[in-house]
């Protein structure tokens, strides 16, 4: 069985060839119901007054082989009920998107008032081994954009990481464009978003990437544990209400 140490993925050698087979399948779909409306264009935006949590992602935001409700930006919206924040998430998930796909639709994500952006890019760059000066490219173009927005949204950014099989330089340097940017751009970074997830069988699809419900769980509260200081450093009473 695989393990997880810290925030990285150990995969046996011989199951290498056929994970990297699944994730290269699972890069490969694309969403046939197509991208998500913009907040602008939700049929509630005019009766929820809310501000706006958008999560910007991949397949692995979008839940993947799960019903939307037990994707991880589902949970979260769990937990802000649960904690008396009034957000509302929106699921801006695409299965098979890169960075370049994240960066084309920005703008027509943001179309509505959106107090903050998480960014889960990057994930399918690394699986088809692109350059990771160009996926540092289109997140820097991404926050860039994002900030251009009146007004604009509390940008955070989520730390993904590629497997070992394109090499240690390519891994070191994918890893680290993630912090990079986010100090460069002054941005909070959320941890791994498959930390403690990856890697395990009894928390993965059969596809052996994409978290099964339980482990949606886990992603959830990893993305939870930073998303919840950052709107409480806002400073923003309107995302709060009544109660403990």
């Amino acid at each position: 069985m695989s393990q997880v140490r810290g925030a990285s993925i150990s995969v046996p050698h011989k199951a290498k060839r056929a994970l990297l087979a699944a994730l290269t399948l699972a890069a490969a779909c694309t969403s046939r119901a197509g991208p998500p409306r913009p907040p602008a264009a939700d049929s509630t935006t005019v009766r929820d007054a809310r501000p706006t949590i958008v999560v910007l992602g991949t397949s692995l935001t979008a839940g993947l082989g799960l019903d939307p409700d037990d994707a991880y930006p589902a949970l979260i919206q769990q937990k802000l009920d649960s904690a008396h924040f009034a957000y509302r998430v929106v699921n801006a998930g695409v299965s098979g998107e890169t960075s370049a796909g994240a960066l084309r639709r920005i703008d027509w994500v943001l179309q509505g008032p959106v107090r903050v952006l998480v960014i889960e890019t990057g994930a399918n760059d690394g699986l088809r081994g692109q350059d990771p000066d160009s996926t540092r490219a289109n997140i820097e173009a991404i926050i860039a954009r994002a900030r251009t927005r009146r007004p604009a949204p509390v940008v955070a950014l989520v730390q993904m990481r590629a497997l070992p099989n394109y090499g240690a330089d390519y891994r070191r340097r994918f890893d680290g464009l993630y912090p990079d940017v986010a100090r460069r751009d002054s941005v909070p970074l959320i941890p791994f978003l498959l930390d403690h997830v990856a890697g395990i069988d009894s928390l993965d699809q059969a596809d052996g990437i994409h978290p099964n419900r339980i482990g949606e769980r886990i992603v959830a509260e990893n993305v939870w544990r930073a998303l919840e200081p950052i709107l409480r450093q806002t400073g923003d009473a309107s995302g709060r209400r009544g109660g403990p």
